[in-house]
């Protein structure tokens, strides 16, 4: 009996040892393949910043520039994301307070693939294809190094975050090789439409490559205008100079329309050129180039851009708890660059656990409650301009009892003088906003880069099941009435 004792537990024993050297094993493995992750994307994104400042006109470098910068942003993702949740060692102590308050991310991480189910696998993977792409940029370095530079401000604009136009280095280089080219024929100006989905950054991004010190040299003027105003030129006198005219539509033109516009503005100087900022995609048919599209940022890209936003200069690593917050917040933002901003702004003041918590607990209130009246995000409710029930934000408020909603049209105001009452998108967030007890305007944020603009939204006070046709008609009118 003795032996059989003594065999079994030997057997154990060497079983738990087999299992702690497994263990130690896999774990030096991990540290040694996140150090390796870790080194490539400091090449990656010196390759990326380098690229920033030159004017790259190969369309092939451009596309391998692409790749690159996807790749970077996917293995920042997966680094952070074994990095933070390692280093909080219990995820379930950020959620102690109630586990079930934040399920609702579950759900919605299912949409988001490149999200980690297994550390190491996708650790190997993101590896794998950082490696090879990097090991590809050897022509790309060489040739980068004969692209003559852009001029840059004393300040590095990767400290001052908040304050430039986020990535998009791919298509800030597209629509400057457009602008710098001649046209051909030379008699007729050349035509590029910027299209893309609702607040995804077309006039920022127009804004910043009209800052550029090669563009402002190439025209003699640079002239903003919009749908409601481009008729105006036909009975102004044009300058015979070289311009380039940024024109917004909001709505699909008519052919008849457009060759009125188009016949005005060749009345300008040789080489002019019209830029179109638009959603409607139908207007690409008036572009005598290739159109950019301006897409949302992925995820990956995305999840980054709101952790730098909301951590400031405060190092993560030293906050692992809050970067797991900020995580999954970004997951609940659904990819909206207007609310980061907001959230992040109010994050970066105020770095404390249970606030960030109560913050995502919050937002994640309003995700819940569309997805159970409207079937989606409130992010895709805006940019389809449909209603957003914003009512679990007004909970506190005396008002509660009613419905709360954001009305569209969803509108960019840049000096609003209206009538009503206005709210602070952040303030109501942070559940410290006093609101009317009728309609109002909610500002949800004020850009601090160009193109400056104020996002403004109309909330009104509904009945729980709204005709909406009904309330977007009387939005429209009420906000016609007010604006002067």
């Amino acid at each position: 009996m003795e032996l059989v004792v003594s065999a079994v537990a030997g057997d154990l024993v060497n079983r738990l040892m087999s299992f702690l050297i497994s263990k130690y094993r896999s774990e030096e493995q991990l540290e040694k393949k996140m150090k390796r992750l870790q080194d490539l994307l400091i090449r990656a994104h010196m390759i990326v910043e380098e690229a920033e400042v030159r004017y790259i006109t190969n369309s092939n470098m451009l596309l391998q520039l692409r790749k690159l910068v996807e790749v970077m942003y996917q293995g920042y993702h997966v680094l952070d994301t074994i990095k933070y949740r390692r280093l909080g060692a219990d995820e379930n102590e950020v959620r102690s307070f109630n586990i079930n308050e934040l399920s609702f991310t579950t759900s919605i991480r299912r949409l988001c693939t490149t999200i980690c189910t297994s550390s190491f696998p996708q650790l190997q993977i993101s590896l794998d294809n950082l490696e090879s792409t990097v090991s590809d940029m050897k022509e790309f370095v060489l040739l980068l190094g004969g692209c003559k530079r852009m001029f840059r401000s004393p300040y590095d604009s990767y400290v001052y975050i908040d304050n430039y136009m986020f990535g998009r280095h791919v298509e800030k280089q597209l629509v400057i090789n457009i602008l710098l080219q001649e046209n051909i024929p030379h008699f007729a100006p050349a035509v590029l439409p910027i299209i893309g989905g609702s607040r995804v950054g077309k006039k920022t991004l127009v804004a910043h490559v009209c800052n550029n010190d090669k563009v402002r040299s190439k025209f003699s003027s640079i002239l903003h205008m919009s749908s409601e105003n481009i008729w105006r030129i036909e009975h102004e006198e044009v300058a015979p100079e070289r311009s380039l005219v940024v024109v917004e539509f909001t709505s699909d033109v008519e052919e008849k329309d457009w060759l009125k516009f188009y016949s005005s503005v060749k009345q300008m100087g040789r080489g002019s050129k019209i830029i179109i900022i638009s959603r409607v995609a139908k207007l690409s048919r008036f572009g005598t180039v290739k159109p950019v599209h301006l897409n949302s940022l992925s995820h990956e890209e995305y999840s980054y851009l709101f952790k730098v936003l909301a951590f400031g200069g405060t190092n993560p690593e030293g906050h692992p708890q809050l970067a797991v917050i900020a995580e999954d917040l970004a997951v609940a933002l659904g990819g909206s660059l207007i609310t980061a901003n907001v959230c992040a702004d109010m994050m970066r003041k105020n770095q404390d656990v249970h606030f960030w918590i109560r913050l995502l607990k919050r937002y994640k209130n309003v995700v819940q409650k569309n997805l159970s009246v409207f079937g989606k995000h409130p992010k895709n409710l805006m940019d389809k301009d449909h209603p957003i029930d914003i009512t679990r934000l007004a909970s506190s408020s005396r008002s509660s009892s009613r419905t709360l909603r954001l009305m569209p049209p969803h509108s960019e105001i840049d000096d609003p003088k209206t009538e009503l009452p206005k709210v602070m998108f952040g303030d109501l967030l942070a559940g410290s906003a006093v609101l009317p007890r009728e309609e109002f305007e909610l500002v949800a944020w004020e850009s601090r880069i160009p193109p400056y603009k104020r996002f403004v939204n109309f909330a009104t006070y509904c009945d729980e099941e709204p005709i909406y046709q009904h309330h977007t008609s009387s939005a429209g009118k009420k906000r016609k009435r007010t604006v002067r």
